[in-house]
């Protein structure tokens, strides 16, 4: 078993040093109590090195296996495209290192299933980096909803309407996020899981889900409408549209959360939070930090060293492709 060293430090190592892990995650590996990045790996050797160089990182390769099989690093971030995730989960989870593991989890639900039952007979940790859970924004939505707010839950419309160049959507050299043989699918599977994740983490768990999917605009392989139905078993309803060929003027951000006494509503990729209340409203405003992922893997190492519970298990993972499954499904 890959000890944690008597100091009670996680050793990083990074599969995948692309954009994700410039600012959103990389930096907060090194600025996190008790945790280190010790070394990078990405295919292109040259960006390795560059991204090691930059961030004071003492190590960089250009093979999984150097990762894997490095007996200084305790614990592994997997930041590469989702087709890979699986493998390299395996392969981390195997070599006895714990794993922090972005989104989406998998390609697809049956993937996400196989790396529940691994982690569950391995007895090494597995996190998925769902980190808007941990943003003060959302942490505050899920507040006031505790608190009854608005009142007795009734339903939520979510609405994410964007054109085919959309400013929320991460730009890389090659986008594959509209290549389903390595992204699952298309903008729906970069950007959802995010937004159904906090779904299920503000009403528990669901009762039944359908949904409906198609591609209009035939610019790519990929669904670029979905449409989502979730019957939360404690009567909640959910209602989701997610597109991506509208007009800039028509783009839309949103979640309005409806109760009895009324209405949250927020956007994902704002920091400004609404109440309504009988004619009143409440503006809440919130700044994230620079590394945005920095609560979140803080919360990790805290789970990875025993002294807190885990941020977002494998089993809350696998719940969120599920939905998106049955929201999109992508079977032959």
């Amino acid at each position: 078993m890959t000890r944690i060293d008597g100091m009670g430090k996680i050793k990083w190592g990074i599969i995948g040093c692309g954009d994700v892990a410039e600012v959103k995650s990389g930096p907060a590996f090194q600025n996190v109590p008790n945790s280190e990045l010790v070394a990078v790996m990405r295919r292109n050797g040259h960006k390795a090195r560059d991204f090691a160089q930059r961030h004071n990182v003492p190590q960089w390769f250009d093979k999984v296996n150097d990762i894997i099989d490095n007996s200084g690093i305790n614990a592994v971030y997997i930041a590469t495209p989702p087709s890979t995730h699986l493998q390299y989960a395996m392969l981390a989870l195997n070599a006895e290192k714990h794993v922090y593991l972005e989104k989406p989890m998998t390609m697809d639900s049956q993937e996400s299933l196989q790396l529940v039952e691994a982690v569950r007979s391995c007895g090494r940790k597995l996190t998925v980096a769902h980190y808007r859970r941990k943003l003060p924004a959302f942490l505050k939505v899920k507040e006031l909803l505790d608190a009854g707010s608005i009142g007795a839950i009734r339903l939520i419309d979510l609405q994410i309407l964007q054109p085919q160049k959309s400013d929320i959507i991460a730009t890389t050299e090659v986008n594959w996020r509209i290549d389903p043989a390595i992204s699952g699918g298309g903008y729906f599977h970069d950007l959802a899981p995010h937004q159904i994740d906090l779904m299920c983490q503000f009403f528990g768990p669901y009762q039944s889900a359908k949904g409906i999917s198609h591609c209009q605009n035939k610019a790519y392989n990929a669904d670029d409408v979905v449409n989502g139905l979730i019957s939360f078993k404690n009567g909640v309803q959910f209602s989701g549209c997610w597109c991506f060929n509208v007009s800039e003027q028509d783009k839309r951000d949103q979640c309005v959360i409806y109760g009895s006494k009324g209405s949250i509503s927020f956007s994902f990729y704002g920091e400004k939070i609404s109440l309504k209340t009988n004619s009143n409203e409440q503006i809440f405003r919130f700044k994230n930090p620079p590394n945005i992922q920095q609560p979140m893997i803080r919360a990790t190492v805290d789970y990875f060293l025993d002294r807190a519970p885990n941020p977002c298990s494998v089993e809350e993972g696998f719940t969120v492709m599920e939905l998106m499954d049955c929201f999109c499904f992508r079977g032959s």
